[in-house]
Order: C-alpha cells, then structure tokens, then sequence
C-alpha cells in the first residue's frame, strides 16, 4: 500500500504540512512542476465548482473585466482541477473559469491533479482570503468548517491561515448570528465590528431589531457596546474552541517525537506523523518495526 500520494508531488506535500501555508506557493509548486501531460484543455461544461467554495458572491464588473482581458490577451495561467467520475472538480481558479466562460470559451487549459477533501478546502479559502478578500461572513463560515473537518484549535488554524489569534476568535463569533443580521453584513449595511457586539447578544430577536436600529439611525462601535453591557441584554455563553490537548496525549507526543524524531501531534483518536521524502517515510518505518518487504 503506497503511504504517500506521489500525484501532489513531494514539495506540494511540505507545503501542505507546514503549519503555516499559502496559496501562492501551493499554485506555484503546481505549475512550475507540472508536466506537458498534466495539463489539458477541458471542457468548461465538463468542469463543477469546488464543493468548498467558501465564496457565494462573485463581483459581476471584475468578472467582466477579467473576461475582457482574457478575450484580447488569452489565459495565461490554467486552472487547478481534480479529476472526479463524471467530469472534473474545480481546485483553483473560479473566478478564470467563471471569466472565461463570460468571454465566449468553451474549453480552458487546466492542470489536473488529485487532492484530498481537506486540501480542497484548504486551497479555496486561501485562494481567496490571499488574493481577493472574503466578504466576513464567507470567511468566518469557510474557517468553522476547517475547524471542524481538521479538529483543530482557533490557535492552530491562526497559525495556518496567517492570521492572529483574536482576529480568528472576532470572525468566527459571526456564525452564530441570525441570517437576517449576516446578510447585512454581505450587503455592507453593516460593519464587521457592529456584527462582532452583536454576536454576543443572545435573544436573537433582539439582536435583529438592535441591528435594524443601527442601519436606520446610525449608532455608533462605542453607543452600541454600552447598549449590550448591560446586564438586562442576555448574553451567550462564551465557547471555548482552544482548549490545549491533555497532558496525558503531551506526554506521549513527547515520547514520540523523542523516539521518531519528527512533529506527532494526537488528536480525535488520531496519531499523526509527518515525513519529508520518500527516505524520512522508510526511516520512520524501520523504527516503528513496520516491514514493508513482509506480507
């Protein structure tokens, strides 16, 4: 049974476990090692969103000037697709789809690889957080979503997305809020930092009407967090998303390291060890006692 998924290539497989990544250099690595063979021009009707998409908007007029351009100059850079039973999945690159598809093409060069779910949702929210913002609530929702598919802590996805703790904690306090309150925010009616106060209110009716009161009269950060301190407001209860694992779990990732010499973390019932080549993998093995020549 091969360990290591060759088709992503040994330095797209670095990146993807470094604690901290970025698209840049995921795309980078893909384009710059992709073969004659990889890409290919695909059928833009053969093509589906990527499932992970954390964008619902797209911006009609820099669509439209992307199309333009691609009509007079062409697309000098192809997508990113998985190769899925009916068709291809979209990796990276929807926004040069979407563009092209505005410009006429019926066909777009694209570079077919295969990831993970994880790595797919990874890729698009930081394609679009690292090169065109997330409206707050796209964003907020696209990190939930990794945190619940990766079990990992606020800590761990700041570190990952390059961004500060508190910054992640003020986001993701907006997936509780009421539809009705989120779409103000989509709409930039109002402001992520009358959103962040309004998320800690927890009688979601009143929350809505404070908020309807801020678009029609203006209230400002400072009015509407004397408004929600005092103690009539009911409150939500604060969760905590950073607790650090056991000790008893450090104990043995400790032992671990020491004896294999590479990053184990433990997790949801999970060991995880990451390797650097094919050479660390074989040498992780041989300690671990784990024969690959035996039946």
């Amino acid at each position: 049974m091969e360990t290591k998924r060759r088709a992503l290539g040994t330095g797209l497989e670095q990146l993807f476990n470094n604690q901290n990544i970025n698209f840049s250099d995921i795309e980078k690595e893909i384009v710059d090692n992709a073969k004659e063979s990889d890409i290919k021009n695909i059928k833009i009707s053969d093509i589906r969103p990527n499932p992970y998409q954390p964008r619902k908007r797209f911006n009609e007029e820099k669509l439209q000037e992307l199309a333009d351009s691609i009509k007079e100059h062409g697309l000098f850079q192809p997508i990113i697709v998985k190769k899925s039973i009916k068709g291809y999945e979209l990796v990276a690159g929807e926004r040069r789809t979407r563009a092209s598809q505005l410009a006429g093409l019926t066909e777009i060069p694209a570079i077919v690889k295969d990831f993970t779910d994880k790595e797919m949702m990874e890729v698009a929210l930081l394609e679009n957080i690292q090169r065109e913002d997330l409206n707050p609530i796209e964003e907020a929702e696209a990190y939930s979503k990794i945190m619940e598919s990766s079990n990992i802590t606020q800590d761990e996805l700041a570190k990952r997305v390059s961004k500060s703790r508190s910054y992640i904690t003020n986001v993701l306090g907006l997936v509780s809020l009421p539809e009705e309150i989120k779409l103000l925010v989509i709409d930039k009616k109002l402001s992520m930092a009358h959103a962040k106060i309004l998320s800690k209110i927890g009688d979601d009716e009143y929350a809505v009407r404070l908020a309807d009161k801020i678009v029609s009269e203006g209230i400002s950060i400072r009015s509407l967090e004397k408004i929600v301190s005092d103690e009539k407001v009911p409150k939500k209860h604060k969760i905590n998303r950073t607790t650090a694992p056991s000790r008893t779990y450090a104990i043995y990732e400790n032992v671990l390291r020491e004896k294999i010499g590479a990053r184990v973390t433990i997790s949801a019932n999970k060991i995880t060890i990451p390797f650097d080549s094919d050479e660390d993998l074989n040498r992780i093995l041989e300690i671990i006692n784990v024969d690959m020549d035996g039946e």
